[in-house]
């Protein structure tokens, strides 16, 4: 049996993300899901809390015939000792997912089985652009899984996400 780790902020789950876990899929039994930065929410970075990312998570991967942990990953300021922190909130892993190349060098360095695979759709499909869309009441829904979309009504996020960003700096 082999399992998988994918790390990512998730803010929020989008079809990238969902892609990469489809691909994935077909070379490990089991995945772990690591929320990075899992301490942030509520900003225009990290709208949404480590709790309602799982949820995100967990409902749009139901799809795929894979056993799936979602685990929070709090923010390691000290990058020599991160993947020790990550494998110790982690169940244990055989094979690392990311495209982040600081991601990819720190489990090159600690000898974990890195790989990587091509980004899809990344010029649209990357957080910031989902958050500026929900920011500007934009269509988002087409770039996250329904079970997403869902969620995020569910906890007012677009609420959320539009009152974080604002500016209170009145123009000065």
């Amino acid at each position: 049996m082999t399992r998988g780790f994918y790390i990512g902020r998730f803010q929020p789950y989008h079809n990238g993300h969902h892609t990469m876990v489809e691909r994935i899929a077909e070379d490990v039994d089991e995945l772990v899901l690591g929320i990075g930065s899992a301490g942030d929410s509520h900003s225009t970075r990290n709208p949404f809390t480590a709790g309602e990312r799982i949820m995100m998570i967990t409902k749009a991967v139901q799809e795929f015939d894979l056993t799936t942990y979602a685990v929070p990953i709090e923010d390691l300021e000290r990058n020599s000792v991160w993947v020790s922190h990550v494998q110790s909130m982690s169940p244990d892993f055989d094979v690392a997912y990311s495209n982040n190349p600081l991601v990819v060098q720190l489990f090159r360095e600690s000898g974990v089985d890195i790989r990587q695979s091509p980004m899809f759709n990344r010029e649209v499909l990357e957080g910031a652009s989902v958050r500026e869309r929900m920011i500007d009441d934009e269509d988002w829904e087409s770039l996250v899984p329904d079970a997403v979309v869902e969620v995020v009504e569910e906890i007012e996020g677009i609420e959320r996400i539009q009152m974080v960003s604002e500016d209170d700096s009145n123009g000065v």
